[in-house]
């Protein structure tokens, strides 16, 4: 197969009914037909199976289809205003969390909760920490880590969180039965 032309003869009619099933405008259905053999005729050196053509041929479509209707996707123009109505909404969750943070913090057995401040609040680099204490470097690790753990656990049992997808904090709610100081505000 190797060439554009041969890839045309071949594919056309059936890439030109594949698009139209998916893309209503008739225009848009040989303006995309057209971008599809572009990219074949610029990515042919790249296939590497001949025998894989109608499936890579097709990918190229499909690719090309989601591209199109990405740029279909509306964009509103937002009101200058919006970002102070912003101001005055409701805290950002993964803020309020810090701030119940240092409640439970609290509750650390204290050469955790040292560990932890000194770390994690102040800076401080282990080996620091490790000196200022008078313990080895390997027990400063082991200190900070310990206390990260007791500190995770802390949270998990007194809040239920939501994450997206991407793991980012969307919202917590903190369970009833939750001791006061550990309850983020």
């Amino acid at each position: 197969m190797g060439s554009t032309e041969a890839v045309w003869q071949e594919f056309s009619d059936g890439l030109r009914t594949f698009i139209a099933r998916r893309v209503r405008d008739t225009q848009d259905v040989d303006d995309l037909l057209q971008d599809v053999f572009v990219k074949i005729h610029t990515r042919i050196d790249s296939l590497v199976d001949e025998e894989r053509l109608a499936p890579w041929v097709y990918q190229i479509a499909r690719n090309t289809i989601i591209d199109y209707y990405r740029r279909q996707k509306p964009h509103i123009d937002l009101p200058e205003d919006l970002a102070v109505e912003l101001e005055h909404s409701e805290p950002d969750p993964a803020e309020q969390i810090a701030n119940g943070l240092h409640g439970m913090l609290k509750s650390l057995p204290a050469k955790y909760r040292q560990a932890i401040e000194l770390v994690e609040l102040d800076g401080a680099k282990q080996a620091e920490l490790a000196e200022t204490l008078g313990i080895t470097l390997s027990g400063a690790k082991s200190r900070v880590q310990r206390g990260r753990v007791l500190l995770r656990s802390a949270l998990l049992e007194c809040c239920h969180f939501e994450f997206d997808r991407r793991g980012h904090l969307i919202d917590y709610t903190s369970r009833p039965d939750c001791c006061e100081h550990c309850q983020a505000t």
